[in-house]
């Protein structure tokens, strides 16, 4: 997972190809899952499609294969390991920045990652547990009783719309950020760019 590209002198790097892999990865798996949920279960869109069994099995195995990515991650990225804990790090200028941010301003201060990105991670991670639990509970749902498996849908629905409200944040925050999109396609960043949003970041 070691990153081979070479930048200018003056950038610096921000992601390595194993960090890149594990973004491209996983946000597939996502959007595989979001849209075989849309169109097994909105109405509207469930009636253009016909083979609803095929539907159901690629989004089964592809919420099984939603954790693999971060497991090799973990396992095989130092640099995922660091960046894991600067994410899970919330600080005073966090406090800071999310404050600004509540008013639309998201030019306060920031480490390597700001508040926002630190929250979206931890809400990312918590619901992937939470909608591969519960949907391995419906998917080998005999042995549970009804009101275990109504609580599981229901779980699993929430969690679901509350995964594309923010997904759909995450792309639109991206999308007004030319250069964040640079660095994850590159692993590069200019030096201006990160004195402008992420002046903590101390490397």
């Amino acid at each position: 997972m070691a990153e081979t590209t070479h930048p200018p002198s003056e950038d610096l790097r921000r992601f390595t190809a194993g960090e890149r892999w594990l973004h491209l990865t996983f946000g597939t798996l996502m959007g595989v899952l979001m849209v075989t949920a849309a169109l097994l279960y909105v109405d509207p869109l469930s009636q253009l499609v016909g083979r609803r069994a095929l539907l159901a099995q690629i989004h089964f195995w592809s919420g099984l294969l939603l954790p693999l990515p971060l497991m090799v991650a973990v396992l095989l990225s130092p640099a995922f390991r660091s960046d894991a804990n600067r994410l899970n790090r919330f600080l005073p200028h966090d406090w800071v920045w999310l404050r600004r941010a509540v008013r639309g301003d998201t030019s306060g201060p920031s480490g390597k990652f700001n508040a926002g990105q630190k929250l979206n991670s931890a809400f990312v991670c918590g619901a992937t547990i939470v909608m591969f639990v519960t949907g391995l509970m419906l998917h080998f749902f005999e042995p549970l009783p009804d009101n275990v498996r109504t609580g599981a849908t229901f779980v699993h629905d929430m969690f679901a719309l509350a995964v594309m409200v923010m997904g759909a944040g995450h792309i639109w925050m991206a999308w007004s950020d030319p250069e964040a999109r640079l660095g994850l396609r590159s692993g590069f960043v200019s030096r201006g760019w990160v004195r402008r949003k992420h002046p903590l970041w101390e490397e």
